[in-house]
């Protein structure tokens, strides 16, 4: 299973879960996904990650079926595409929340339609919950793993708002918008 080898090889970090849902072989994870690692220190214990998929939320077998998360900045699209594309499933469902995006577009990568949308605060998964107009009803009962495969059921139907954008025109159409954090200062 492709989310083990992600494990086996420190791309999955702040994890909240990581199950294997109803149907067998079928995956599913929410936690963060490394992009780029941090290195190892002197003693040779990894570093925290220099960026990663925020919120993901990841729906995956032997290919990843699923993909939903938040980039800091739209610049770290292409290193993402890079590094996961080849694991991504022919029936792929991809919605990105990106803080810096300066308004609603999508992206094709290959036969999916990739939804870009601008979040500069909130939690992936609620936020695709709400865009996808699903209801606490509609997860009454399910595991952690099978909630996610029943977002990835709405997905397929799903169509993307915004205007059709190359990866040019989505690296160079960005606002100066940070990340917004709370919590103990």
């Amino acid at each position: 299973m492709i989310i083990n080898t992600y494990k086996t090889d420190n791309l999955l970090f702040n994890t909240n879960f990581l199950e294997e849902s109803s149907t067998a072989g079928l995956f599913g994870y929410r936690g963060d996904l490394v992009i780029v690692d941090g290195g190892l220190d002197d003693k040779g214990h990894p570093n925290p990650p220099e960026e990663v998929l925020r919120g993901s939320v990841i729906l995956a077998d032997e290919k990843v079926h699923m993909l939903i998360g938040s980039l800091d900045d739209m610049a770290m699209l292409p290193t993402l595409l890079e590094k996961f594309s080849g694991d991504f499933a022919d029936d792929l469902a991809f919605m990105l929340f990106v803080v810096n995006a300066k308004e609603r577009a999508v992206y094709e990568l290959g036969a999916t339609k990739v939804a870009i949308i601008p979040l500069v605060q909130g939690v992936c998964w609620n936020e695709a919950i709400d865009e996808l107009a699903l209801e606490k009803s509609d997860f009454k009962g399910q595991t952690p793993a099978d909630k996610i495969a029943t977002v990835y059921k709405e997905m397929k139907d799903y169509k993307p708002k915004g205007a059709a954008k190359s990866m040019e025109q989505l690296v160079s159409d960005v606002t100066a918008q940070k990340r917004e954090l709370w919590g103990a200062v």
